[in-house]
């Protein structure tokens, strides 16, 4: 069996947008600049072609270029766990050797969608991936888009398996299957709460971080949130929790979260740019409920 060396998996994860221009195209320095922002509020690390990262709208070269101007911008100082999974074992497997020749950390590799398919199909899809690639693994489950909801029984038996299986981002949003995740294969690689309204009662459970979306636009609120659960404030988590659930609503649950939290971060004057079609940016009365959202945010952190 190869031994990997595996990524730290503990603390706020970004997983980060992709600009794009009003005409749907890369915007390379938009995403340098707000590589550095994310990098400066001290996150964990950056989760670059993940679902925020539009990455279903991403080509192949696409996602190899974003990956690489993250990879550089951050040069070393975080992990870097591109998004590598795709509707085809194949493409996946391509898809993950190209984050793997770039240099990064681990890659998150999503359940395959569009088809439904059973646990057995499941399990030859990551065995398949994980025998043709050296780096490191992150199962990534997240039914909201995908349509199924990964067994906590495969990821303990691939964990079992194979080293290279480094953790688990659960975005199911639901505390008893995060317990049965942790109970499984807590103790044995690193389990990131992906769904903001339970943060805090994951941590409580055993999680060893989180991968927000509100990150994008409020990665020092979460950092907060992580360093007063470990350093047992909890009135203050508490109470930090109660804000990122608010901005959870609206930027994730109420609109289009693609559309939503770039609103959140140009509104900030960082460049996240455009969501590319189909989604459509906010206009008037959502655009205007998230400017005044991230205003109020803002101005109870001074």
């Amino acid at each position: 069996m190869r031994i990997v060396p595996k990524p730290a998996l503990d603390g706020i994860f970004v997983p980060n947008v992709t600009p794009f221009t009003r005409q749907g195209n890369l915007d390379v320095e938009a995403l340098r600049t707000c590589v550095r922002f994310w990098v400066e509020n001290e996150v964990s690390g950056l989760i670059p072609c993940g679902s925020n990262g539009e990455a279903p709208y991403l080509s192949r070269e696409e996602r190899s270029k974003v990956t690489s101007i993250v990879l550089e911008e951050v040069n070393g100082r975080i992990p870097v766990i591109p998004g590598t999974g795709s509707l085809s074992t194949q493409e996946t497997i391509s898809l993950t050797r190209d984050a793997e020749n770039l240099g990064a950390d681990a890659a998150l590799i999503v359940t395959p969608f569009y088809y439904e398919l059973t646990n057995s199909e499941i399990m030859a899809h990551y065995r398949t991936v994980l025998d043709s690639v050296s780096i490191p693994i992150v199962l990534y489950n997240v039914p909201k888009f995908t349509g199924f909801s990964l067994d906590p029984r495969i990821i303990d038996q691939l964990a079992r398996e194979n080293e290279q299986v480094a953790g688990v981002k659960d975005s199911s949003g639901k505390i008893e299957t995060m317990t049965e995740i942790i109970r499984l294969v807590g103790s044995r690689i690193s389990v990131l709460a992906g769904a903001a309204d339970i943060t805090l009662s994951s941590f409580s459970i055993g999680s060893k971080g989180a991968v927000l979306a509100v990150a994008n636009v409020f990665p020092a609120t979460c950092k907060r949130l992580y360093d007063a659960f470990r350093n047992n404030r909890l009135d203050e988590a508490k109470r930090l929790q109660e804000r990122i659930i608010l901005a959870n609503d609206l930027l994730v649950k109420k609109y289009n979260q693609l559309s939503a939290i770039k609103e959140a971060l140009n509104t900030t004057g960082l460049p996240a740019g455009y969501p590319r079609r189909p989604a459509l940016a906010l206009e008037g009365e959502e655009k205007m409920a998230v400017r005044e959202f991230v205003k109020t945010m803002n101005e109870s952190d001074r």
